[in-house]
């Protein structure tokens, strides 16, 4: 057991030992501090740091050893080494002293040349350096300066060579410098110059579009005027060879004829005059951004977009102010700015390679001119001023000759211009119909007296009038006519002269322009101072006698149509076959007013009638007659054939008009007197007088009171009642009811329903007699009328015969 224990302590010693032989050798032969540590750690986890410092201690006194051995064997060898080192000493001071010397005398001598080299080496690796700046440079340079000339038109807004030269130094330059951290930077920057350049060529695009929107009307006015001159001389022409037919009197109408070519130019020019529209505006930035898209490969992007720009500034052009219709201004700023908007895109469609095509701007005219005519259209209807009417006239003229000019369709706008005509009209005739009130209104009717040749031959001047007996009378003289119609006439002269003046520059032919003149005066007679002579019927101060001068008054205004005629072919040049009234034949033009007229008399003399009328005082009860007429009749009569004498200047079949129409209401109001219900008894004596004054008014109608009325004419209007008294007075009512009916009837007027009323009357008048029952005569006679009144009744209940 002792011994196993020694073999373990002797085998633990033993590793023991060995252990620590290699740590020993790590710490001699090792030159790393970490392996130091590393072995110090093991030492100290195996708390062997006693044995371990023992066994150190032990090797380096065995080093000690070694090393106290090793000296004492060579000290000998160091001695002698010593001493040797010694001697070599001294000698070696003598070489160095040598060396040195030689040195110095070495350098001395090579000075110079070691100045020269070390110049050579400089200059040659200077040399070296500039052959490779030189070449660094030719390929630089030429970046550099193509940079800097893209930076130069880039500050001065050169877009478009700006573009240019990026893409010359994209792919010719840039590609030669790729080595050089410049020429990356570049090349990152190339895309957003290229932005750039596209940003700003569209901010130019944009500033000019908003500059030709507010040029637009300055544009406008400047095409239009250059257009007027062009056409200024032959308008001139045509205004002189116009005063040269028909001097245009003094009125305020036909004095703006005399500044004819300053209508047309009523605009105020500034320096621009002497530009052209076109040169007006700078149209680079539209160019120059139409290049850059394109070089983009953005045409089609640009287009689009200009397009859309246009059609809404297209859209804000034609939009017309709200109060267009109160000035000419509005007006011509209004048609300035479309002129202006067109003008500017047939100079885009020239010039502008492709950008505006023909298609597009004439759908965009055809979309505007639709607008543009409702517009015009619209508030010219407003317009009640005729010389507001005249200069927008004169401007759409000018507007469709300066279209037209660029190639623009202007048929609507002719039309247009047609219509507004017809409003022009329309206001002219407005006007007159003032005109004619204020005639009328102050117009006493009466015939013309003049005192001497100075006032007769101002009628004769004023009015086409010719009577040699009139010119042979003494004075004072007397016109068949009122004042009236040479005031009219005048009148109708000054509104064909403002006819006139719409016709000038329309392009119409002349015998076009003498057919809408004769067109309208028509109206302005037929219509318009027709409608004012019928107002003027119904004045309650107006009388007969000038009822009957108005109808003579218009008889002579329609004889003096072919004078108007002759005086609107001369004034438009046109031929004079065709007459005002060729048509419908002179008594058609006042047809109207004069059946107006016609009616008033009659509706005026059946009035004056009834007031005799009311003036009877008949007895109805009369027991005998008077043996005459009763006076009111007499009275009647009288004022009846002083009236007729008259109308004797009137047209005959006027006169008899009234002739007849007077007699019917004479007779129709007998009949009434007799008949109606406030009257309920009749007396034989009564209806003897009432015979008288019939057979009164029946040899005045037998007279014929106007000439060319048959005798019968006004005779056949008493009749009724005068076969009504016949019957009642001479009983012959066998013969009535024998012939009732048939065509020789003796009695075809007599209606049973009056007769039934007349009879009905006497029957009561015949009551009132006392002593008419005593008598059997009297008796007789009531069953007789008892007898013929059944007889009546059963007539007038049978259905009539056809």
């Amino acid at each position: 057991m002792s011994e196993r224990i020694a073999e373990s302590a002797s085998f633990y010693s033993i590793a023991s030992d060995s252990r620590y032989e290699h740590l020993l050798y790590e710490l001699e032969t090792s030159n790393d501090t970490s392996s130091v540590g590393l072995v110090i750690r093991a030492i100290y986890d195996g708390d062997e740091h006693r044995s371990f410092m023992e066994k150190l201690d032990a090797r380096i006194k065995t080093h000690d050893k070694d090393i106290e051995k090793m000296c004492n064997f060579h000290y000998q060898g160091f001695i002698d080494a010593i001493r040797e080192l010694l001697q070599v000493r001294t000698q070696a001071q003598k070489l160095n002293e040598g060396v040195v010397g030689i040195n110095k005398e070495i350098l001395s001598s090579a000075a110079a040349l070691t100045a020269k080299g070390e110049q050579l080496c400089k200059a040659r690796k200077t040399e070296h350096n500039i052959a490779t700046a030189i070449e660094s440079l030719s390929l630089c340079l030429p970046v550099l300066t193509t940079y800097a000339k893209l930076q130069k038109q880039m500050a001065e807004k050169r877009y478009y060579p700006a573009l240019k030269t990026l893409e010359m130094l994209e792919h010719q330059y840039l590609p030669r410098v790729a080595n050089y951290r410049f020429s990356q930077q570049m090349r990152e920057s190339i895309p957003k110059l290229r932005e750039n350049i596209k940003d700003a060529s569209m901010s130019e695009l944009k500033d000019f579009l908003e500059n030709i929107r507010k040029l637009s009307p300055k544009i406008g006015e400047v095409a239009m005027k250059h257009t007027t001159e062009q056409l200024a001389s032959d308008l001139v022409a045509v205004v002189r060879k116009k005063k040269r037919q028909a001097p245009l009197p003094p009125s305020s109408f036909s004095s703006d004829a005399e500044n004819f070519k300053s209508i047309s130019l009523d605009t105020s020019f500034d320096g621009d005059d002497e530009l052209s529209a076109q040169d007006m505006i700078d149209f680079s930035p539209v160019y120059r951004c139409l290049h850059i898209y394109s070089v983009l490969g953005l045409r089609d992007t640009f287009e689009d977009y200009y397009r859309k720009q246009r059609k809404k500034q297209a859209l804000l052009v034609i939009q017309p102010p709200t109060n267009m219709h109160e000035s000419v201004g509005e007006y011509k700023n209004y048609i300035h700015a479309i002129v202006g908007f067109f003008v500017i895109e047939d100079h885009i469609l020239n010039t502008g390679n492709g950008l505006v095509t023909r298609s597009y701007l004439d759908e965009v005219w055809s979309t505007a001119l639709t607008s543009i005519i409702n517009a015009l259209r619209t508030h010219t209807a407003y317009c009640t001023d005729a010389q507001l009417m005249i200069k927008i006239k004169h401007l759409i003229t000018m507007f469709n000759n300066t279209l037209r000019n660029y190639g623009y369709p202007i048929g609507q706008l002719l039309e247009l211009l047609a219509e507004i005509r017809e409003h022009y009209n329309e206001v002219l005739m407005q006007r007159w119909v003032q005109v004619f009130r204020e005639i009328l209104d102050v117009e006493n009717f009466v015939p013309i007296e003049v005192h001497s040749s100075a006032e007769f031959d101002t009628v004769v001047n004023n009015f086409p009038f010719v009577d040699d007996s009139l010119q042979e009378k003494p004075f004072p003289k007397l016109f068949p006519f009122s004042s009236m119609v040479p005031k009219v006439y005048q009148q109708v002269k000054e509104f064909i002269y403002a006819c006139l003046k719409f016709s000038d520059d329309l392009n119409l032919s002349q015998e076009e322009v003498c057919e809408m003149i004769r067109k309208s005066t028509n109206l302005l007679l037929t219509r318009t101072f027709s409608g004012c002579l019928s107002s003027c019927f119904r004045k309650p101060g107006l009388g007969l006698l000038q009822m009957v001068q108005i109808i003579l008054d218009t008889g002579y205004l329609e004889q003096a149509t072919i004078y108007l005629e002759e005086f609107v072919a001369n004034i438009t040049g046109a031929h004079a076959e065709a007459q005002f009234v060729s048509r419908t034949g002179p008594p058609a033009m006042f047809r109207v007013a004069r059946a107006d007229a016609e009616q008033q008399i009659i509706e005026k003399l059946q009035k004056k009638l009834d007031e005799f009328m009311e003036l009877e005082n008949y007895d109805w009860m009369l027991g005998e007659p008077q043996g005459h007429a009763s006076s009111h009749i007499t009275d009647m009569i009288a004022f009846l054939q002083s009236t007729l004498q008259a109308f004797s200047d009137l047209p005959a079949e006027v006169s008899q008009k009234v002739c007849k129409a007077a007699c019917k209401h004479l007779a129709d109001g007998l009949l009434h007197l007799l008949l109606q219900e406030e009257v309920k008894q009749v007396s034989t004596g009564a209806l003897s007088q009432l015979n008288l004054d019939i057979i009164q008014c029946e040899q005045f109608a037998a007279l014929v009171p106007v000439p060319g009325l048959d005798e019968d004419a006004c005779l056949q209007y008493f009749t009724e009642i005068r076969q009504l008294l016949d019957l009642v007075m001479a009983w012959d009512w066998p013969t009535y009811f024998h012939d009732h009916g048939q065509e020789t009837s003796k009695y075809p007027n007599v209606n049973p329903n009056n007769a039934i009323i007349l009879l009905e009357k006497m029957r009561e008048a015949d009551k009132k007699t006392v002593f008419a029952v005593l008598k059997k005569s009297e008796r007789d006679k009531k069953k007789l009328l008892e007898t013929v009144l059944k007889q009546l009744r059963q007539l007038a209940s049978a259905p009539s015969q056809p």
